[in-house]
């Protein structure tokens, strides 16, 4: 997601880096539900992504105790990849930047060391704060769906029922089309329940371009992932 707090503008992703931070792949456009979120102002030409991406090595663990995030999950990192903990990610002066649906962001991780353009970050849902899903009732999939609908001018989006390590998930591909380029874009994320809420882990990126060549970290995350 590069909104709210957007890596493809530039003015918002420097008020998190520089405000908010303290200094502290995957399928591609998947089988089976697609629900029609709000059309892009024009139609994306983008091709479809690469069927598989191959997980990069762990070359850190993030969230779990004396790592830069404190989370309810941990997972592996890629080589020169950064993470920084978001500061006072509850302040409402900044709730724009640090909420999207019934998300709040926590951590994000700087891909800019490693060589591209764009951040993976982890979203909380405490429980009960899911919007009902097409099941009824709060899940991991309500609040990965309450997720995307928050985000503005998305199209071709698609769920689908995988694993984050050993947990079920659920993960969303989808485009976000941007009026300032006039060009659409490819961003996923995925959502595991834990005892203390849901937790997504989303994907973005300068571009799409920039988005496939993240997606080998973004692999690593989601099959290394495990509670605490």
């Amino acid at each position: 997601m590069e909104h709210p707090i957007r890596i493809m503008v530039p003015a918002a992703a420097l008020l998190v880096s520089g405000v908010l931070t303290a200094g502290c792949a995957a399928p591609a456009p998947l089988p089976e539900v697609t629900q029609g979120a709000r059309p892009a102002t024009a139609p994306s030409t983008t091709p479809a992504a690469p069927a598989t991406a191959v997980a990069a090595a762990a070359h850190a663990t993030l969230g779990g105790p004396g790592t830069a995030c404190a989370l309810p999950v941990s997972f592996g990192l890629a080589e020169k990849w950064k993470p920084e903990a978001i500061e006072s990610p509850e302040d409402p002066e900044f709730a724009a930047l640090t909420r999207q649906g019934p998300a709040t962001v926590r951590c994000e991780v700087d891909a800019k060391p490693a060589g591209n353009v764009g951040y993976l970050r982890v979203w909380t849902a405490g429980k009960g704060t899911a919007e009902k899903g097409s099941a009824g009732k709060g899940s991991a999939r309500a609040a990965l769906e309450g997720f995307v609908k928050a985000e503005e001018k998305t199209s071709a989006v698609t769920y689908r029922e995988t694993k984050a390590g050993a947990l079920p998930a659920t993960e969303v591909t989808y485009t976000v089309h941007n009026e300032v380029t006039e060009e659409s874009k490819e961003e996923r994320a995925f959502a595991v329940a834990t005892p203390k809420g849901t937790v997504i882990v989303h994907l973005g990126g300068l571009d799409t371009e920039e988005h496939r060549a993240m997606l080998p970290a973004y692999e690593l995350a989601r099959t290394t992932l495990k509670l605490g």
